[in-house]
């Protein structure tokens, strides 16, 4: 064997031994928002995500392949549709989680899940995003937990407040002083100030009829829509139709206008969700202030 030869051995060792060293991660924590930290020795590549914005950003992060099972609402992007559907937050299929042999499992601070998973030796991670804060921190902690470079995390961010600036930049000036009212569920439970859904419209330009102070998604008394008799109505809520029987609500500038906004079931996904596609939803929410507003 030449000099020349065992050179080129040797540094492909080197290379090679490089490359060992980068895939054996050191042990991490990730603390989530029950203050619970949770330890890896290395990134989990088994994950079952139980909540929609979460399982849209383990994809927006690269990490789709890694899913093995996912909540009934997952839909985005379409290869997760093709994945085992386990519940969800409030009626989990734990028997049926178990046998995916997760190495974790992603779900909101609210799942009924948490505790009966943790018993049965499987570790959970909670994160239950609400603003778009929220949004920032948990693609930043979904990064780190997938074992996966920050930049990515920031790419996706930084995608997604252009998104929301292009959108806003789009709109004529007589939309941008609309007063809406935007409602999530039936009941009906809106979207406030505070929500994301809240602050995407606030970087729109338009005003919300529900203020901080009633928290993200109050439930409001039909009258109290009445009495604030929005411009534009935006509805985000699969169950939601055209004709609202909410008393008196045929007397609302909105809706006697025809000045709302129903949402198609694939964009309300859109709208509701608070991750990756948020600048998704300010364009559509764009559109509809660019149709409707008065």
């Amino acid at each position: 064997m030449t000099l020349l030869t065992i050179r080129r051995v040797l540094l492909s060792l080197a290379v090679l031994a490089g490359f060992a060293s980068a895939a054996q991660a050191s042990p991490y924590e990730i603390t989530d928002e029950r203050g619970r930290r949770v330890s890896f020795d290395t990134p989990p590549a088994r994950i079952v995500s139980l909540l929609p914005s979460l399982t849209e950003t383990v994809c927006a992060l690269q990490a789709c392949e890694r899913l093995v099972g996912v909540d009934r609402y997952s839909n985005w992007p379409q290869q997760v549709r093709d994945l085992p559907q386990l519940g969800g937050g409030i009626d989990p299929q734990i028997e049926a989680i178990v046998r995916t042999r997760p190495d974790v499992v992603l779900l909101a601070q609210s799942s009924r899940a948490a505790d009966r998973l943790e018993a049965l030796g499987i570790k959970v991670v909670a994160m239950e995003p609400r603003n778009h804060a929220d949004v920032r921190r948990v693609l930043a902690a979904t990064a780190r937990l997938l074992g996966v470079p920050d930049e990515r995390a920031q790419r996706v961010w930084r995608g997604i407040e252009r998104g929301i600036a292009d959108a806003a930049a789009s709109l004529p000036a007589r939309a941008r002083e609309a007063r809406v009212y935007i409602e999530v569920s039936r009941g009906p439970y809106a979207a406030g100030e505070s929500s994301f859904i809240g602050e995407t419209l606030a970087r729109l330009g338009a005003r919300n009829i529900v203020p901080a102070a009633l928290g993200p998604f109050p439930k409001l008394n039909p009258e109290y829509v009445v009495r604030a008799n929005p411009d534009l109505i935006m509805v985000g809520n699969r169950s939601m139709q055209p004709q609202f029987d909410y008393p008196g609500w045929q007397a609302i500038r909105a809706v006697r206008e025809q000045r709302v906004c129903v949402f198609p079931d694939d964009d309300a996904d859109i709208v509701v969700r608070p991750g990756p596609r948020m600048a998704e939803a300010a364009r559509l929410m764009a559109r509809c202030l660019a149709e409707k507003a008065p």
